[in-house]
């Protein structure tokens, strides 16, 4: 780090003179080595893919779980510092909730993403505390139809048709911008998302543990199982 911006580090209230604030790369640069996974909408829903670094062959993989249900047709998949999306995933089920109490039910998956991504903004302008240090996607179906969204320790969304989050988010664009279609089915769009995941992974020794979920229509999200996984993959 150059001496000149040092003073401007330490406090994420403080801007640097070329209008930085690098807490928030700080927080974007944890993301940047967490688990890779990705977002892919397709014509009747969207599905969500996680690889898990298991880093311990004692470690319990069913304990690891990266991609979160939020509502039966809302689901979100983390990356980056575990503990604060934890917290993230806890605020928007209530959030999902406070919006079904009001309105009946969950109208528009765009509201709840905001709420998310106003929580998040809240800890870039504040003394005394710390950016959130984790990157989400946020899937599901509403009445506009398939949603796919991401939102980063800035408290900045985007709506994409498929999005990428953690160290393999590149290589995982760079596959999807070559391979992505409208309209492609439930299975392609799945199938699409290992092969981008593996095309990310190759260099880290492959796929080790992969986490799938799909929502499609009316029906609620759908989380394979280890079996349909190993066979997709394989």
């Amino acid at each position: 780090m150059q001496q000149g911006q040092m003073a401007y580090d330490r406090a994420i209230t403080v801007f640097s003179p070329d209008g930085r604030l690098f807490q928030v790369e700080y927080a974007r640069e944890a993301v940047k080595k967490g688990s890779t996974a990705l977002g892919i909408k397709f014509k009747d829903g969207v599905v969500l893919l996680s690889d898990k670094k298991i880093r311990s062959r004692l470690v319990e993989q069913n304990s690891m779980e990266k991609i979160q249900i939020v509502d039966d047709q809302v689901a979100a998949v983390t990356s980056g510092l575990v503990a604060d999306a934890r917290i993230l995933i806890d605020f928007s089920r209530v959030a999902a909730q406070q919006e079904k109490v009001t309105y009946g039910k969950l109208v528009n998956i765009e509201n709840l993403v905001k709420r998310v991504a106003d929580q998040m903004q809240q800890y870039t302008q504040y003394g005394g505390v710390r950016p959130y240090g984790v990157s989400m996607i946020f899937a599901g179906i509403d009445q506009i139809g398939p949603r796919l969204f991401d939102c980063d320790p800035a408290g900045t969304i985007n709506e994409y048709k498929a999005a990428a989050i953690g160290s393999g988010r590149d290589q995982v664009l760079a596959f999807l911008e070559k391979e992505y279609k409208d309209d492609m089915k439930e299975k392609d769009a799945v199938v699409l998302g290992v092969k981008a995941l593996k095309a990310a992974l190759e260099e880290e020794g492959g796929l080790k543990g992969v986490e799938i979920a799909t929502a499609v229509g009316a029906n609620k999200f759908y989380v394979y199982s280890k079996e349909e996984t190993a066979k997709l993959i394989a």
